[in-house]
């Protein structure tokens, strides 16, 4: 789109420019698309890890269709405290809420196998993190001295190869189908591909609208050949209400130390993500940056959004980076055109049928969006740690943190003679590789930029200039 189809270049730089409505609405509905899916699979992963299960008659269903659709809710919720502000909360910025990723490492563990009486803890644990990630925005600046982007690099790369193997699990049948027949079948692996296959093509060979939303319409893709194979039941869609109202403490709210510590922890890292997205935001659509009033604004949208979504049964809000991206691509920096989009998120998450059209999707289908969406996740983190000076000092903090971090997510049974709280805290993997490369990174000295080069092993070089070696 040309400036002159929506408003003069500096209008277009302006937060408080609003296009005319007949572009502002699929402007805004283009934010929707580009973060709708991230934002509802955390919903199903959950439920699918408590052990909900997937079947049209299964009792726990309408709970998974009101998890997603207050998902959806609460995101054009938080979004509009961004867009809108309420008081001190929010950025007044074109910045999209959706919930996060970043939580599902600690989220698995709490409920894994334990049912729908487990979701009462997460959401104590999502109210308490989110009141202290609120708490964060008196100072958050000033904290940004201990995440350089060794260590939030190394954080959103962790998230990333936490994940990936839910999504091979979803693509070969889903976490109950471990042990059967059908588990891995060429059926299952079929759908995830198509999905695979679609949004790669999508993403590398079409422009504009096409490419933003391949992810989403790569799912549509494989929705539709899962449709052609007889894998999709649509008996749920009719018995959904056509309307619903968010119910306070829908799935009751209980207090646990592991819980409240980690979405403690967790809040911390997802307050310095919205950090990078506010600054990402102001340089990318106004070519400035950020001010303090923003950043602090924009924290405490974050903790307040979640505070409440936990409140009514929905998981943790954040800042969603991939609308940081659209932001730059469109030249749009308009809070008015999020707010619409924030509208009909709103919208969706009122109508419980939506809830259950999404539930409708096979497991292998979601798998195949997962392996993508949560590749990029770690594709984002090595991109941050390329901002790294790869010196000896900096290698052995990431393969310290990064070893010890992804080993014990690995092998959780390491850790089964420590108390319940530490344990799930620790084989989060997260967790662990986050503390450990923030004190290490505080505690040991800067090396001399004058040492000599160390060989390690497999013959890669530690540089004493801290460059990656470049090629030829």
């Amino acid at each position: 789109m040309s400036d002159t189809a929506i408003g003069t270049a500096e209008q277009l730089r302006d937060p408080n420019y609003t296009p005319p409505l007949v572009k502002a609405v699929p402007l805004g509905i283009q934010h929707v698309l580009a973060m709708f899916v991230s934002n509802v699979t955390p919903a199903i992963i959950v439920c699918g890890a408590a052990g909900f299960g997937f079947g049209s008659n299964s009792p726990d269903f309408p709970q998974m269709i009101y998890m997603i659709q207050m998902s959806m809710f609460f995101a054009g919720i938080a979004t509009l405290f961004q867009t809108i502000g309420l008081g001190p909360v929010g950025a007044r910025l074109p910045i999209v809420q959706g919930t996060s990723f970043a939580f599902i490492p600690i989220m698995i563990p709490l409920v894994a196998g334990k049912g729908v009486e487990a979701i009462a803890v997460l959401m104590g644990g999502i109210v308490a993190g989110g009141l202290f990630h609120a708490f964060l925005g008196l100072f958050i600046g000033r904290l940004r001295f201990a995440l350089p982007p060794l260590v939030t690099g190394l954080v959103v790369t962790m998230i990333g190869l936490a994940l990936v193997k839910v999504g091979v699990q979803y693509a070969a049948g889903g976490v109950p189908a471990i042990g059967t027949p059908e588990y891995g079948s060429l059926i299952n692996w079929s759908m995830a591909l198509v999905v695979i296959f679609v949004t790669l093509g999508l993403k590398f060979f079409a422009r504009g609208m096409l490419s933003v939303s391949a992810v989403l319409i790569g799912l549509l893709a494989g929705y539709a050949f899962a449709f052609l194979l007889g894998e999709v039941s649509l008996s749920n869609v009719g018995r959904a209400a056509s309307f619903a109202l968010p119910n306070p403490l829908h799935f009751g709210m209980e207090f646990t130390v592991a819980a409240v510590i980690g979405f403690c922890l967790m809040s911390f890292v997802s307050a310095v993500e919205t950090v990078g997205d506010v600054s990402g935001i102001t340089k990318g659509g106004a070519g400035r940056e950020a001010t303090d009033r923003e950043i602090e604004g924009a924290t405490y949208a974050d903790g307040v959004g979640t505070a409440i979504s936990g409140f009514f049964g929905a998981l943790p809000n954040t800042s969603f980076s991939q609308n940081v991206g659209l932001i730059a691509m469109t030249g749009v920096m308009s809070r008015g055109v999020v707010t619409v989009g924030a509208l009909f998120l709103i919208l969706c998450g009122l109508i419980p049928k939506i809830g259950a059209v999404i539930s409708s999707i096979p497991i292998e289908v979601l798998g195949g969006g997962v392996i993508v969406m949560f590749g990029m996740v770690v594709a984002a983190g090595i991109s941050m740690l390329s901002d790294v000076n790869w010196n000896r000092r900096n290698m052995v903090i990431f393969a310290i943190a990064l070893s010890l971090g992804l080993g014990l997510q690995l092998e959780p049974g390491a850790l089964q003679h420590l108390p319940d709280t530490l344990r799930v805290l620790a084989t989060s993997g997260i967790l662990p590789a986050a503390l450990i490369a923030i004190v290490l990174n505080l505690v040991l000295p800067e090396e001399l930029t004058g040492e000599a080069t160390e060989e390690v092993s497999g013959g890669m070089a530690g540089h004493g200039s801290g460059s990656l070696p470049k090629e030829d």
